[in-house]
């Protein structure tokens, strides 16, 4: 295999959850007073940075810990609505058969990540960090590496998201940006991961 350590990003990685994103998000638009998104805003929105769409929105920083906590708590009533994509069983399945140590690094929760993993899969992770704040992925992805005992040269951290990309990036670890997630392909390859995936069939593949 090309790295020792594979680390996951979760959400419009490995589990389906853009769709339940935009309509959990403007449910609360309200109650914490920003900006909902509207449907003809969708495919714009994510060609956005984490940043950005928090200013579109028109939400200041301070909001988002409380926010972010809300939707996961919101999730936890919806976890048996949320699928995987395709075939993220068979990669995990085969990925734990070769060399390699898996991990996940996600700003969801553990509870409502091991629910829509499921036992199985959940068992195939050898490390996680969960609820890491919106941009607080690279002190997480450096703890990983420590657990694993794997040297960043070695690691790589896959994602559908900018701010995925640049956690990689500060940390010094190779980066791995998927087509299916919140971020359209278009805006991740700006950004150079130094792996590309099209398929989660081909994450295996790629990486063997």
């Amino acid at each position: 295999m090309k790295y020792k350590l594979i680390i996951f990003d979760f959400d419009g990685t490995l589990a389906d959850t853009f769709p339940w994103f935009i309509n959990a998000i403007n449910n609360v638009a309200d109650k914490y007073s920003f900006k909902r998104i509207d449907n003809s805003e969708v495919a714009t929105i994510r060609g956005y940075s984490a940043k950005r769409v928090l200013k579109h929105l028109k939400i200041p920083f301070w909001k988002v810990p409380v926010i972010a906590k809300h939707m996961k708590t919101l999730m936890a009533k919806d976890t048996s609505k949320i699928e995987l994509f395709t075939s993220v069983d068979l990669m995990l399945q085969q990925l734990s058969t070769s060399n390699v140590q898996i991990a996940l690094v996600s700003s969801n929760s553990y509870d409502n990540i091991s629910q829509i993993l499921g036992f199985e899969n959940l068992s195939l992770i050898d490390f996680h960090e969960c609820s890491v704040s919106i941009f607080g992925k690279p002190s997480k992805l450096r703890k990983i590496l420590i657990k694993s005992g794997v040297n960043k040269s070695e690691a790589i951290y896959i994602g559908d998201e900018i701010r995925d990309i640049e956690a990689a990036n500060k940390v010094n670890m190779s980066s791995g940006a998927v087509s299916w997630g919140y971020n359209t392909i278009e805006k991740l390859k700006e950004k150079l991961p130094d792996e590309i995936f099209y398929t989660v069939n081909e994450i295996p593949i790629k990486l063997a």
